[in-house]
C-alpha cells in the first residue's frame, strides 16, 4: 500500500518542451511496452492534472519522450490493441508485432492483457480472451477478483454502497461500468499487482537473447479496484468536474453522442457520485501507477537498463464526465487522446507537440530494435521524434467510431458515416464546446480536411 504521507511528498514538476541529452547512449537490444487500459492522457501528473498523483510514470517522462498529441485509430479496447499490435489502420493484413519481432531474433512476452481482454470477465477466470498465441514465445494471464474484491463497494450510477459480497455487479452485467471497491487488502491480490510481479520476474532472469516484453495493466479500467488507502487523497472537495461538464450539445450530431450519458443514465441524478467517479478513475491510476514503478525500478536495477526501451501508452482515453459522457467508443478528444512516453537509451529527454499514432509503435519497435517494418506496416517510425523533440513525422492522426476523426494539430473533424460533421479549433476551444461545421467562415478548412479523410478511406468503407 502507499503510505498517506506519501502523498505529502508528490510534487508536480514543471515540464519544458524541447530536449534534454541523455546520460550513456547504449545499443538498443531489447523493448518494454506497458499499456494501461482506459488511461486518458489528461489525468497524468507529465500531462498536467494537479490531483491525481502519479509519481513514477512523471519520472519515466522525465527520462524519456512525452508525446502530448498522441491519439489512438480505434476508440475501444479490441479494434485499438489489433491496430497497434498488427501495425494497421482497422484490419489485421500483416502479421503481429511479436511474431515479427521473433522472426529478427527477439523472444515475445505477453503478461496480461495486450490483445483484447473481457475485463472484468476474462480477468476473473484468467483466460486469454481474443489472444492472437503466435504473437508470443511465451505468455502470461493474471487472474483477480475485480469488483469481488473485498471492501467497500459502490455502484455509482444506482447511488448503492455495501461492504457486502452478494449482488455486485459484475461480468456482462448492465451497471459494472460504475464499479468502485476501496478493498481491504494490500493489493496483492489484484491483476495489475501480479502482472508487475511477473514482469519483475522476468526481468530478474539471464536473457541468451534480446527480449520484448509486453506488460498489460488493466486498470484504471472498471471495476475500478484499489487498496483502500488509494483513495484517501481523493476526497470530493477536491475533485473538479470538467469545464464543459454541463456543455450543451444541441449542436453535436446523433452518431457523436455517447451512448451512456447523463441524460440517459441514473448517473446524472447523482452529481457528488460523479465526482466519486473521478475519485475511483484517479484512486486506480495511481495503484497502475505504483505498479508501472515497481517494473521501472526492477529494470534499472537489472543489467538490461543501458540496452532496453521502454514504451508506455493505453489504448484509449476516456470521458468521465465532459459534455456529460461516460466511458469510450466515441470520436473526441477526451477519447482518441492517449498518453504516450518513450524512454529510449542514447536518446534525449523532453517534450513534443509532433503528432503520434498509437499505429506507429509497430515501425517505432522496430527500428528501435535493428529489425525491418514490414510492407504492411502503416503506422511511421517515431525515432526521428525522439531523437529531436522539434522534428514532424505526419501531419494528422486518425481515428474510426461511426465514421472518422481526422486531428491535426489544430483542427479536429469528425466526420460520421451518415455525412454529419463536427468541426472544433482546439486551439481556442480544447474542450470542443462549439461545432463549427456549419460555420461558413471555415469552409475552406473543411474542404481541405474533408478531403484528408476521403483519402483516409479504405475500398468499401
Amino acid at each position: 500500500m502507499i503510505p498517506r504521507l506519501l502523498f505529502a511528498c508528490f510534487v508536480l514538476i514543471p515540464f519544458t518542451a524541447g530536449t534534454a541529452v541523455a546520460d550513456s547512449p547504449g545499443e538498443i537490444k531489447n523493448v518494454v511496452m506497458i499499456v494501461a487500459d482506459d488511461l486518458k492522457a489528461s489525468v497524468l501528473g507529465c500531462y498536467g492534472d494537479n490531483v491525481c498523483a502519479t509519481p513514477h510514470l512523471d519520472r519515466l517522462a522525465r527520462e524519456g519522450m512525452v508525446f502530448r498529441r498522441a491519439y489512438c485509430q480505434g476508440t475501444w479496447c479490441l479494434p485499438s490493441r489489433i491496430s497497434f499490435m498488427f501495425g494497421r489502420y482497422q484490419d489485421k493484413q500483416n502479421v503481429t508485432l511479436g511474431q515479427h519481432l521473433q522472426r529478427h531474433g527477439l523472444s515475445s512476452t505477453r503478461v496480461g492483457k495486450i490483445f483484447h481482454m473481457r475485463v472484468p470477465g476474462d480477468i476473473i477466470a484468467g483466460t486469454d480472451g481474443q489472444d492472437h498465441p503466435e504473437c508470443w514465445s511465451a505468455r502470461f494471464n493474471s487472474p483477480g477478483p475485480e469488483a469481488h474484491t473485498p471492501g467497500e463497494y459502490a455502484c455509482l450510477n444506482l447511488n448503492v454502497v455495501t461492504r457486502d459480497l452478494e449482488n455486485r455487479q459484475s461480468t456482462r452485467m448492465p451497471h459494472r461500468m460504475f464499479v468502485s471497491v476501496k478493498g481491504d487488502g494490500d493489493g496483492r491480490e489484484q491483476p495489475d499487482y501480479k502482472s508487475a510481479s511477473k514482469a519483475i520476474e522476468l526481468l530478474e532472469q539471464p536473457h541468451d537473447r534480446p527480449f520484448f516484453l509486453a506488460v498489460g495493466l488493466v486498470r484504471p479500467h472498471y471495476p475500478m479496484v484499489a487498496p483502500s488507502d488509494y483513495f484517501d487523497p481523493y476526497t470530493i472537495d477536491r475533485i473538479n468536474m470538467p469545464a464543459n461538464w454541463h456543455d450543451d450539445t444541441s449542436d453535436i450530431p446523433k452518431l457523436g453522442i455517447a451512448n451512456t450519458n447523463n441524460l440517459k443514465n441514473s448517473i446524472g441524478k447523482y452529481p457528488d457520485n460523479q465526482k466519486r467517479m473521478w475519485a475511483a478513475y484517479y484512486a486506480s491510476v495511481t495503484f497502475m501507477d505504483r505498479q508501472v514503478g515497481r517494473i521501472l525500478d526492477a529494470l534499472d536495477d537489472s543489467p538490461h537498463r543501458d540496452q532496453t526501451a521502454v514504451i508506455f501508452t493505453s489504448d484509449h482515453g476516456y470521458h468521465l464526465g465532459e459534455h456529460g459522457f461516460w466511458q469510450k467508443s466515441n470520436l473526441h478528444e477526451e477519447v482518441i487522446r492517449v498518453p504516450l512516453v518513450i524512454r529510449a537509451p542514447g536518446m534525449p529527454s523532453g517534450q513534443t507537440d509532433s503528432i503520434a499514432e498509437l499505429v506507429d509503435l509497430y515501425p517505432t519497435t522496430c527500428e528501435l530494435v535493428g529489425a525491418s517494418v514490414p510492407p504492411a506496416a502503416e503506422g511511421t517510425s517515431l525515432v526521428p521524434v525522439l531523437a529531436d523533440a522539434t522534428a514532424t513525422v505526419k501531419s494528422a492522426a486518425f481515428s474510426f467510431q461511426n465514421g472518422i476523426s481526422i486531428r491535426t494539430s489544430r483542427w479536429h473533424l469528425m466526420r460520421y458515416r451518415d455525412g454529419t460533421e463536427e468541426l472544433y479549433d482546439m486551439d481556442n476551444d480544447p474542450g470542443e464546446t462549439e461545432n463549427l461545421a456549419g460555420d461558413d467562415r471555415f469552409a475552406d478548412v473543411l474542404t481541405a480536411l474533408r478531403k484528408r479523410v476521403d483519402q483516409r478511406k479504405a475500398p468499401g468503407r
